[in-house]
């Protein structure tokens, strides 16, 4: 649990706290927080009026759940972006370490919370997907104390060594994303997070992903990718999988419809599915809302080679839950006709016309720039933002309220 040490003394002038870090025992780290007062009584009651020159808001928590290969690292660079700064790993720390600092974001990565290095899940015979190899009672407690503002010393994983390395301090973030095979999994963490989305990749569509990231990227053979897979589909399947129910979002990509018996998997049909009355989160349109609608836009717009792209719009049930689903198939040709897609789309959250479409230019060397992955997560990303922006216009006016009562 987060510990704070609060003292109070009498000045007549100043306004300002000071915070001394300690660290705890727990791998925490304590403030000792010294308020001044003015002196000045409030309203009818006794006391001194505590005031703090800078407020800091508590964190506000992201959960990102998705399997290995399935574009987590990719959306994360967008929804970075959508915050402004590059996303770097901590000065001077690890090289190897998985954790990802921007400006106003921290993406800490929940591998670093296994607690099997990978030669203890091979002797245990555990995948990683496995709870048994997961360490939920630190994640919780880390995560809650990020959100309460309080800096941990959080552990990492080695993706490349495979081993458990020395921890790394991480401070309190106005935005902290979680992501990796279990945010959701933890009714505990589960319920520490402002905003949930899962990343849900066809059988098909992940064996191409992860082919072309194993081989291209890591070196691994064929045959060994194959093993991988089929080791964790069962684990998948009772411990990741379940999640999408918890989302707020989910992205579900899938092979496309548009040109019969496809394999190649080069075209993809992608649903973004949004749940209705998530508090200040107003799901994504076409058109008009609630209405069901299906659009081919190729034409004098925009241009469209074989097969076409085609979108689709309308309400349905999810889990037991009313959501709203987006959907495109097919691929854009040339991102700069975006602009017309995004002009009959409504509550995308942008702050300009046109910002979706600047951020998909701006990336358009991610991989699913030219199909519904790309404008999707980048619609969440912005999404998220006014997320963010609205708990915290909350945030500050909660304790305005309490002031003038």
């Amino acid at each position: 649990m987060a510990l704070c040490t609060i003292y109070t003394t009498q000045s007549l002038n100043s306004t300002c706290s000071i915070s001394t870090p300690t660290k705890s025992h727990l791998g925490f780290h304590q403030r000792q927080v010294v308020f001044y007062t003015t002196g000045k009584k409030t309203s009818k009651r006794a006391g001194s009026v505590i005031s703090c020159a800078a407020a800091v808001p508590r964190t506000v928590v992201i959960g990102l759940a998705a399997d290995s290969g399935c574009g987590k690292s990719t959306f994360m660079r967008r929804l970075t972006s959508v915050f402004g700064g590059a996303a770097e790993p901590p000065k001077g720390g690890n090289p190897d370490s998985n954790t990802l600092i921007s400006d106003m974001t921290t993406v800490i990565c929940l591998d670093d919370f296994h607690s099997l290095d990978r030669n203890g899940r091979k002797e245990k015979g555990v995948t990683a997907l496995d709870p048994k190899a997961n360490n939920f009672d630190l994640m919780y407690e880390q995560v809650k104390a990020l959100k309460e503002g309080v800096a941990v010393d959080k552990p990492i994983y080695n993706h490349v060594t495979g081993l458990l390395d020395p921890p790394e301090l991480i401070k309190p973030p106005k935005i902290l994303v979680i992501e990796g095979l279990h945010p959701m999994f933890d009714e505990r963490v589960r319920d520490l997070l402002d905003f949930s989305i899962y990343l849900d990749i066809s059988n098909e569509v992940k064996f191409a992903w992860k082919i072309q990231r194993d081989m291209a990227e890591r070196g691994h053979s064929l045959e060994s990718i194959k093993a991988s897979i089929e080791a964790r589909k069962p684990d998948f399947d009772a411990y990741i999988d379940p999640q999408k129910q918890y989302a707020d979002a989910v992205i579900e990509v899938l092979p496309t419809q548009l040109i019969p018996d496809d394999n190649e998997g080069k075209v993809l049909r992608v649903k973004l599915i949004m749940k209705e009355e998530v508090k200040h989160f107003s799901p994504v349109y076409l058109f008009d809302e609630g209405s069901t609608i299906s659009w081919i836009p190729c034409g004098r717009k925009l241009t469209c080679s074989y097969p076409g792209i085609k979108f689709f719009y309308g309400p349905d049930t999810y889990f037991g839950h009313e959501v709203s689903v987006l959907e495109m198939d097919g691929q854009f040709d040339r991102l700069d006709e975006l602009i017309y897609v995004e002009s009959h789309l409504s509550n995308i959250s942008t702050k300009f016309y046109g910002e979706v479409t600047q951020q998909m230019l701006k990336h358009s060397d991610f991989p699913g720039s030219s199909n519904g992955t790309g404008l999707f997560q980048t619609i969440i990303g912005l999404k998220i933002r006014d997320l963010y922006e609205q708990l915290v216009s909350t945030k500050v006016a909660t304790p305005l309220e309490a002031t003038r009562a």
